[in-house]
């Protein structure tokens, strides 16, 4: 791994996320060499129908100009698959940002492990690969001797599991956090406006905040899952999302919302990490508390032994968002295979 000033890196996934990791990258290039002392170059691109691989580089400048250049490229190959020639490439470190298969975590679990397997360290902003099988990938990085980071997988820019290693000194008991923008979005504005739960849905779909088959952020499905990858790392735990008891918003009327209103409160779809249990379900919180945020925001509370609650807060999804906290762990990959 960083052979000279040079690190080699493939993308597996061009879209929203992948895209804009790219955009970073250019944008950030001639910061990245005059302060870190290495220079990126991209070998290959890997996309549900084919590849770009060069090992003399990607030009990201050709490729971010039009989309359609990078399958009109001579060195695009049509009908070949990540998992087939991850092992064939002389790369450093590989980037899945590739859909989520909240099933299976496929095909992101199988590109993954076979990076792994060829000692290639690994970024991923694809969550289920982690919350199915966190701690097979963990064994496989540790034999291995590589890196695999994964901060986009939970409030995307956040930097709610790299502050990990600011909190060494410290002991986290308990988690309690806010991490799907479109349940909270929902929520916030059946409280504020007194609409039903399909109205707030429908108006979150139609400001795209809401896919529209919202099935696993309603039902407190993604929220459960970055619960797992938050207890996993922050708490030292080996949980799976079938450790995870769930319940999503559906079930919430405006009146349920008023009658807490005039108690001084508010109801939040909370994910709660504490004494080996996980859960994922609406709660009453009391109006001042600082959970009771508002819009898309995803907020995370670590209850700590020695300096008690530190709030992390901030936009849990976008392109850009995640595509820095990709860059964030890249550039920690190589500080620590240089020894810093």
């Amino acid at each position: 791994m960083c052979k000279g000033m040079e690190v080699k890196i493939c993308l597996i996934g061009m879209g929203n996320v992948g895209t804009s990791f790219l955009q970073l990258l250019k944008e950030k290039r001639d910061n990245i060499r005059a302060n870190f002392n290495f220079n990126c170059k991209l070998i290959a691109i890997f996309e549900h129908d084919g590849a770009l691989i060069n090992n003399d580089g990607i030009d990201l400048d050709i490729i971010l100009e039009n989309d359609t250049n990078l399958r009109k490229n001579q060195h695009w190959k049509s009908n070949v698959k990540a998992q087939d020639l991850i092992s064939t490439l002389d790369a450093d470190i590989c980037i899945e940002t590739t859909p989520t298969n909240p099933n299976t975590g496929e095909p992101a679990l199988t590109h993954i492990i076979e990076a792994l397997n060829n000692n290639i360290d690994v970024i991923s902003s694809n969550k289920a690969p982690f919350y199915l099988q966190y701690k097979k990938i963990q064994n496989l990085a540790n034999k291995m001797n590589c890196f695999v980071k994964f901060e986009a997988t939970v409030a995307s820019c956040v930097p709610a599991l790299s502050i990990k290693r600011s909190l060494i000194g410290n002991t986290i008991s308990r988690i309690r956090a806010i991490l799907n923008g479109t349940n909270n979005y929902i929520l916030s504005r059946m409280t504020a406006e007194g609409i039903s739960f399909s109205a707030a849905l429908k108006e979150a779909q139609e400001l795209g905040y809401a896919e529209t088959d919202p099935t696993l952020d309603i039902n407190g499905y993604d929220a459960a899952g970055k619960l797992v990858i938050l207890s996993n790392e922050l708490l030292g735990w080996s949980k799976s999302i079938e450790d995870v008891t769930i319940k999503g918003i559906t079930k919430i009327t405006p009146h349920a919302l008023e009658l807490a209103k005039l108690d001084g409160y508010v109801i939040k779809h909370l994910a709660i990490a504490e004494k080996n249990n996980l859960t994922v379900e609406p709660r009453l919180i009391k109006r001042d508390s600082p959970l009771n945020i508002q819009g898309t925001l995803n907020t995370i509370e670590l209850q700590t032994k020695y300096a008690g609650a530190i709030i992390l807060m901030g936009k849990g999804a976008g392109g850009f968002e995640a595509a820095s906290a990709i860059l964030n762990d890249l550039l920690s990959i190589v500080k620590k295979r240089r020894g810093f």
